[in-house]
């Protein structure tokens, strides 16, 4: 895939309402693709399609990832609009913090619903239709580098994203077996400057009974992502690159493969595992 393949082409970004789905949405513009806007924030949706390029083509719907049947209502949309998707940017995220044992149920289902079950709602409801229309494409899903670690505090978060990178390596194993034209990346970001720290705002009520200890880890995540060098503008050009030269890991954050590496020879080693983050609290 090269750049001019995006001109013209079709990009469906979840969490398109701010951070890095914004971003996407911005470089995805600029490279002359029609989009397909989708988040819980209607008010931040409205305020991506404000910022795009003039004479971008851009759709938008408040799509709940978590509800399989929004997720397919939104993908019936796209293609009774745009008729083609080849980005499929499967991004929205939110996060809860705390230690394990004070999770409560609602901190499991509101995470592992948004985190792991949107991206395999956006799989289901979008690839079956992208391997139909024989078209060239790819599906990115943002994990994170906790899907790759194990971060004290964040157990619920670090096990939605674990899931969101062992679900696109299955994929793409899946895809290439039956030689398809569709490419799969995983994205792995550690912390930058997003609003995924304030997305208890979008916290469902009936989903309210948060960790009572959560604060104390949240002020911590908070301060790591205000202390990150790469803002989510650097993020969303290094994973349109990683597009356009058909990869599959995306590790924007210098530091992340030496990470990686230290907790595969935990493993290989028979080690106690080495905290990723030592000052956690």
């Amino acid at each position: 895939m090269n750049m001019d393949d995006l001109n013209a082409g079709v990009a469906v970004i979840t969490g398109g309402g701010s951070g890095l789905g914004r971003e996407l949405a911005l470089q995805c513009a600029a490279a002359g693709m029609r989009l397909a806007l989708a988040d819980v924030d209607d008010t931040g949706l409205q305020q991506t399609l404000s910022m795009l390029p003039e004479g971008t083509e851009a759709m938008t719907r408040r799509v709940d990832v978590s509800k399989p049947e929004a997720v397919e209502a939104l993908a019936a949309d796209t293609y009774q609009r745009y008729g083609a998707v080849h980005l499929l940017f499967n991004n929205a995220g939110v996060a809860a913090s705390g230690p394990t044992w004070t999770t409560t149920a609602d901190d499991w289902n509101w995470v592992l619903g948004v985190n792991l079950m949107g991206v395999v709602h956006g799989v289901q409801s979008f690839v079956p239709r992208m391997l139909e229309g024989g078209e060239p494409g790819r599906i990115i899903n943002t994990a994170s580098l906790a899907g790759l670690s194990s971060v004290p505090g964040s157990s619920v978060y670090c096990v939605s994203k674990h899931g969101v990178v062992t679900l696109s390596e299955c994929l793409h194993h899946e895809l290439k077996t039956m030689r398809a034209q569709l490419g799969v990346s995983v994205l792995c970001p550690a912390f930058f400057k997003t609003g995924i720290a304030e997305s208890e705002r979008n916290r469902p009520s009936e989903l309210a009974n948060a960790n009572p200890l959560g604060e104390e880890y949240a002020q911590f995540v908070k301060a790591a992502i205000e202390a990150g060098r790469l803002s989510a503008t650097d993020i969303a050009r290094i994973t349109l690159e990683a597009v356009v030269a058909d990869r599959f890991y995306i590790l924007p954050h210098g530091g992340a493969v030496k990470q990686v590496e230290t907790r595969m020879r935990d493993i290989l080693e028979l080690r106690d595992p080495t905290n990723p983050m030592p000052g956690a609290a």
